[in-house]
């Protein structure tokens, strides 16, 4: 007889915490194939110390929708890093497969917190990093 899938519920204090980084980002697996039975969802919380920013990364094949759950956040991309996105509470975003991006927290007091989901798995794919001076607006204090 096939074993049959179980609801997982994971506790506060619990969490999967063995996820790729990247930088000044910590990732929290809530709902992953680490620790539950998902096989196309990756869900978990982000955040980011303030004044910090995670290295340029992009998700490979993973489609990524994040939601700002508290602080400011900003998101470059493009040409030198050039462009860039700015988000607050309430806000929500997708990010494509393969967009290289940086994300920042905007506060040099207050500490950015993210919800974020991914299909099929919590995949980090590390680039180049860039001196912080590129990124227009961006201070650690």
């Amino acid at each position: 007889m096939a074993a049959t899938l179980q609801p997982v519920v994971t506790r506060k204090g619990q969490e999967h915490t063995g996820t790729a980084q990247s930088g000044g980002c910590i990732r929290v697996t809530g709902v992953g194939p680490q620790h539950t039975g998902a096989t196309k969802i990756w869900f978990g919380r982000v955040s980011n110390d303030p004044g910090y920013r995670s290295l340029p990364h992009h998700h490979g094949e993973a489609e990524t929708g994040g939601y700002v759950l508290k602080g400011k956040a900003r998101i470059y991309f493009g040409e030198n890093w050039s462009e860039y996105l700015d988000m607050e509470e309430g806000d929500f975003i997708f990010v494509p497969p393969y967009w290289p991006h940086i994300e920042v927290n905007m506060s040099t007091t207050d500490e950015l917190v993210w919800l974020t989901t991914r299909t099929p798995d919590n995949i980090v794919v590390n680039l180049p990093d860039v001196d912080d001076s590129v990124l227009v607006g961006f201070s650690r204090a």
